[in-house]
């Protein structure tokens, strides 16, 4: 970093490449980009044809390039022309349900036409910049404090073209910019890298405790869940949680809020009971409150963590059944009471949990890698950007 001798504020980051001295300049984007709104097809078009840019493509993981683009479009010549993406260009999502995604930003980079729709802006590259560090620069978070305070709507927020260019931000030379950018982008590949193991490592441990629970159905008897545990539910609202609450709050999500005072003092599995997380389990020892739709079960009289795999590989296909039967998106108590659970001897239970939960202490250990990347990812964007 230049030395400061007057100790006057510069405009540099606080952590930098040794090689790099001078300050970053301030420029709106206006001045790199030019913006135009995207297409807006009849539903006929969508289907087939070019690649065709949404929201999702922005949001992804990585940059966006024609072979990982979701959607497709017939378009015309003269639209292909209009609303094609080069290489380099930026793509904003121009409307959200919430200020905090809005204005949210990737790169095109590749040499293939592809087409961007309705719902997103794009930002023709004009001036001289590294593609890859304008995206992580739209990342940082001055650039998204300065892009939420251009968005407006009541239900929806959107920003348009006229607040993009207004954004001002600070840029260094075209070769630190491709520094910072390709450092970034090693940790952006090990993140994905980890992703990918944690998805095998979650492949392996669903294949195994199918596989347990299959070679437990031989020869063994069957028991009904209702007879081997007490199943209750909480009885507060989803909207009951605090901030900083003392003890967990179990909901339909997957994980736990927090809440002031609890209800339940045991060892207990708890099920989503509806929601987009429908069947969800959690495992909890302690005190806990719980959400009117959560099912809390507990006082069993076999081992808990068999029973929590078994209900992990039998309970999905029972809900299923019951919602192809009556499209019912909930579970009843009886879907938990009357279900038929596979019971080998205590010896076969014990051995099948431990099992389980040493795969899942694995587990948990490359999920903690994969949120310390992150974390550190983060925290460069706060420190080697202005």
């Amino acid at each position: 970093m230049a030395e400061n001798k007057d100790k006057k504020v510069l405009n540099v980051p606080h952590l930098r490449f040794p090689e790099f001295s001078g300050e970053w300049e301030e420029h709106t984007l206006s001045q790199y980009l030019e913006f135009k709104n995207g297409l807006n097809p009849d539903a006929k078009r969508i289907g087939s044809g070019l690649p065709f840019i949404s929201v999702m493509d922005i949001l992804s993981e990585g940059v966006i390039n024609y072979d990982n683009i979701r959607g497709k479009v017939n378009a015309t010549e003269k639209e292909i022309e209009c609303f094609g993406v080069k290489d380099g260009d930026v793509l904003f999502q121009r409307s959200s349900e919430t200020l905090e995604d809005v204005g949210r930003a990737n790169v095109y980079m590749d040499n293939r036409t592809a087409i961007y729709g309705g719902f997103v802006i794009r930002g023709r590259k004009i001036g001289n910049y590294a593609p890859l560090f304008f995206k992580y620069l739209l990342a940082t978070p001055l650039a998204r404090k300065r892009t939420c305070k251009m968005g407006a709507g009541a239900q929806h927020f959107n920003i348009g073209q006229e607040g993009l260019s207004k954004i001002s931000l600070y840029f260094p030379s075209i070769e630190e910019q491709r520094k910072i950018a390709g450092f970034l982008s090693l940790i952006d590949e090990r993140i994905a890298t980890q992703n990918k193991i944690i998805e095998k490592y979650e492949s392996l441990i669903k294949g195994i405790a199918q596989h347990c629970i299959k070679e437990s159905i031989s020869g063994i008897t069957y028991v009904k869940l209702g007879d081997i545990c007490q199943i209750t539910t909480g009885k507060l609202d989803a909207n009951a949680q605090v901030d900083n609450g003392i003890y967990p709050f179990f909901t339909c999500a997957e994980k736990p809020f927090k809440i002031d005072n609890f209800a339940f003092d045991t060892e207990a599995l708890l099920i989503s009971g509806n929601g987009a997380n429908l069947g969800y389990i959690n495992y909890y020892k302690g005190k806990f409150n719980a959400y009117q739709r959560t099912y809390v079960l507990d006082l069993f009289s076999e081992n808990i963590q068999y029973i929590k795999w078994a209900l992990k590989v039998l309970l999905p296909k029972r809900i299923a059944i019951e919602k192809s039967l009556s499209n019912t998106p909930y579970i009843v108590l009886s879907t938990l009471t009357d279900l038929r659970l596979p019971l080998p001897c205590k010896s076969e239970q014990s051995f099948i949990a431990n099992l389980m939960q040493s795969l899942e202490r694995i587990l948990s250990i490359q999920i903690a890698q994969y949120d310390s990347y992150n974390y550190l990812k983060q925290y460069l964007l706060r420190q080697m950007f202005i």
